[in-house]
């Protein structure tokens, strides 16, 4: 089973009941109703409640929460409740505290403080899984299962020393493929024990968080980290999963969150589930671009937004209202590209602690009559009319940027040739202007089959691992367009540079040679020459010799003038392209809009700057997404016969709708 199906959208998210006293739960459940919330998430930080001690367990009170949300027709997404262990269990099992990347052992304290790799913590947490698996097996509005919560941080601890010994004996066989792979014959750092081995932080190979002096060290750390999370969730996934078979199961993941190889993590997931929290001042693109990468962790399939603020955060430096529409914009937004739920962090404020200035549906006040509660009801109605018409719908995209986090975490631990180059950044460059195009993109990994795009962009290719260039090479060569940038095909999955010239496996893809990289400090641009106009040349700057590739542009300045910058190479039935710098966004513009109008790839809808357009697909018909994120009312040609789903008016080709600020349509026509 790879995701929920109630029927509808589900509409709901986490709900603390344990926080409150009978009267408020009963009122609460009336609340809910009016909102027309149908699902919520429970017993997300229950586990002290649980567990009284080693023995004693006690779930009288999640008895009489489980039977409430029953009575009161509510399905449940059940948490394992293992994101925070008991204060009990840290007092008397002090190794199943984390150690800070500083060397500092943690307190009880928090959150995620349990070391991954402490046996206790792995223990009691699969335990904790079964039991609440076992009793409540039967309840049939259990829909999913949500293990944990939010995983992230690492820890550095002799448990972790320990268990990262045996996960590199694991990767390597040998000592000496070891000292191989992380080229210790520099600086005399050859091992000759596995005991040798210590964990890479501020007490050894770090100077900052993402400096290290062993590139290839701190990387197997940050893989480490992340298997052993992973490890965590997957035993608490098989005690679930050995007792209730049918009902599906996920954790809630956070985007380009960095720690964890989530790729990796999505083969164990029965489906995507995210939370998202853009800030004030995020892109509309750049929110877009993490539903992307939550859409392509499993092929494209439907994911669910597992939590976003109903109104406001309580943690970024500066925690804005959303103002009116924008909840059921950004909740439409994640609909549009490929959830298929809208639920909440969270249904009640809590009164105390860290988060009792986050939104909620239900306030501080108590009651109904707040703006943000009517917006919630009014957006619950309107998905009780949408009924199941997008459930399951697909985007098909021909366009596709490869996102990877071996590559996120080396290009980072790398000393130079920037300390200011970003991986995510330069995605969104590219991403950034597909967007603005209203043109489908899918955010892939390298096992992605290629074969479906007629576009792949890879930019910052730093790592190419294993053979992944001959998948490339492949693809391009039975006619399929790659794009790549500035700083690819460096080095192999060890962080070892491939040596005989820059960039390294895909230099005869490429057609060129990469001599020297040129490091811009902050604020210094040369300037190159593309399509007869003038472009900055920003951050990094490759010097490359033409090796059977084109010349599309050139630098205009310093001693690598008149030298190219980007250039296009035929190789089988396909072209690859280099680009050789960072620019601006009407560079990327104007180069884009260019390759893209030569391979026929059109927008969904030509639309206003500031008009998100995307469309999903099932069996029902196509589902074109209008969504109005600009200040002022916009108005969208037509290209086929519509109906809009949330108004029900009919459109007919070659007319045009108008959107209100803030305002969505979601036109419906037939399969194409």
């Amino acid at each position: 089973m790879n995701n929920i199906n109630i029927g509808k959208l589900l509409y709901g998210g986490d709900y603390n009941p344990e926080q409150w006293d009978e009267e408020t739960r009963q009122e609460d459940m009336r609340l809910l109703k009016l909102a027309h919330i149908d699902i919520v998430t429970l017993n997300v930080f229950n586990w002290a409640a649980l567990q009284k001690d080693d023995e004693v367990y006690d779930f009288s009170e999640l008895d009489k929460i489980m039977n409430m949300v029953t009575e009161n027709d509510l399905k449940v997404c059940l948490a394992t409740s293992t994101a925070a262990h008991p204060a009990w269990m840290a007092r008397k099992y002090p190794e199943i505290l984390r150690t800070e990347f500083n060397g500092i052992k943690r307190k009880f304290g928090g959150r995620h403080n349990s070391c991954p790799n402490s046996k206790i913590y792995r223990r009691y947490s699969v335990h904790l899984a079964e039991k609440l698996a076992q009793r409540y097996k039967n309840y049939n509005n259990i829909v999913a299962w949500h293990i944990s919560n939010e995983y992230g941080g690492a820890c550095y601890c002799e448990n972790c020393e320990k268990a990262f010994r045996l996960w590199l004996k694991e990767r390597y066989r040998t000592i000496n493929q070891l000292n191989k792979a992380w080229n210790t014959a520099f600086w005399g750092h050859t091992f000759y024990d596995w005991e040798e081995i210590v964990v890479p932080n501020m007490q050894s190979e770090h100077f900052e968080s993402d400096r290290t002096m062993f590139q290839g060290i701190s990387l197997d750390y940050a893989r480490f980290n992340s298997d052993s999370m992973l490890e965590c969730y997957k035993a608490e996934y098989n005690a679930v999963k050995a007792i209730t078979p049918d009902i599906p199961i996920t954790t809630n993941l956070m985007g380009f969150y960095k720690p964890l190889d989530y790729q990796k993590w999505a083969k164990y997931l029965d489906f995507i589930s995210w939370d998202s929290y853009p800030s004030v001042a995020e892109d509309i693109a750049e929110t877009a671009m993490k539903h992307d990468l939550m859409r392509g962790l499993k092929s494209g399939l439907p994911f669910i937004l597992m939590e976003q603020t109903p109104s406001v955060t309580n943690w970024q430096p500066y925690n804005s209202l959303k103002r009116p529409g924008v909840m059921r914009l950004w909740s439409y937004q994640a609909v549009a590209h490929g959830s298929d739920a809208i639920m909440f962090f969270q249904m009640r404020r809590s009164i105390g602690a860290c988060e009792k200035y986050h939104g909620a549906i239900i306030d501080h006040s108590g009651h109904e009559n707040t703006r943000v509660f009517r917006e919630c009801q009014e957006l619950g109605a309107e998905l009780e009319k949408l009924g199941n018409e997008t459930l399951g719908s697909l985007t098909i995209a021909k366009v596709a940027i490869l996102f990877d986090w071996d590559n996120w975490w080396a290009i980072e631990y790398s000393a130079g040739p920037s300390c200011e180059l970003k991986y995510q950044d330069e995605i969104f460059n590219y991403y950034k202007v597909l967007h603005q195009f209203n043109v489908s993109v899918d955010i892939i990994g390298i096992e992605e089959d290629l074969s479906k795009y007629s576009l792949v962009i890879a930019p910052l290719l730093y790592m190419v691992k294993g053979e992944y260039d001959k998948k490339l090479k492949e693809f391009v060569d039975k006619g399929g367009t790659f794009v790549t940038s500035f700083f690819s095909g460096i080095v192999d999955e060890h962080d070892l540079v491939t040596v005989g010239g820059y960039p390294g496996k895909l230099r005869k893809l490429l057609g060129i040679w990469v001599e020297e990289i040129d490091g811009l400090p902050s604020g210094k641009e040369n300037h190159f020459i593309y399509n007869m106009k003038s472009y900055p040349a920003r951050l990094l700057c490759d010097i490359m010799h033409l090796e059977g590739a084109e010349i599309l542009g050139i630098y205009q300045t310093d001693f690598y003038k008149d030298t190219p910058v980007v250039t296009k190479n035929k190789y089988g039935s396909g072209e690859a392209y280099y680009i050789g710098t960072r620019s601006n966004e009407e560079f990327y513009n104007c180069f884009f809009s260019k390759l893209l109008n030569k391979l026929e790839i059109d927008p969904i809808l030509v639309a206003p700057k500031g008009v998100e357009v995307t469309r999903r697909i099932n069996e029902k018909g196509e589902f074109t997404f209008i969504l109005n994120h600009s200040e002022k009312d916009q108005k969208v040609a037509l290209n086929n016969e519509y109906k809009n789903l949330i108004t029900g008016v009919e459109y007919l080709k070659g007319s045009s709708i108008i959107l209100h600020t803030k305002e969505i349509a979601i036109l419906k026509s037939a399969r194409g």
